[in-house]
């Protein structure tokens, strides 16, 4: 369970940068809303080094249904292939 948080965790920091875009706000907006001065909001976006606030801070600002549509996109890539059944397969198993 700790390894999936974790790894949630840093699939939205390094994906921030790509969420912001998604979320439709300027980077001046979001700088000021989380305390950055634009030029070092800049830096974080390009280089993805956002400490666990500005995490908390931007997403509790660019929430919405596009960034949380983008979201479950890359939790849904993340997951392994396990022992699954074609549709058709489950269906032929639901007759019996």
């Amino acid at each position: 369970m700790l390894e999936r948080i974790v790894l949630n965790y840093q699939m939205l920091v390094s994906n921030m940068g790509q969420l912001i875009e998604i979320s439709g706000f300027r980077n001046d907006y979001l700088s000021q809303k989380i305390g950055l001065k634009p030029a070092n909001f800049s830096v974080k976006k390009q280089k993805g080094n956002w400490t666990t606030t500005e995490v908390l801070k931007l997403l509790s600002i660019i929430q919405n249904k596009e960034v949380e549509d983008y979201i479950d996109v890359l939790k849904m890539k993340e997951i392994k292939k396990g022992n699954f059944i074609s549709s058709d397969e489950f269906e032929k198993r639901m007759k019996w």
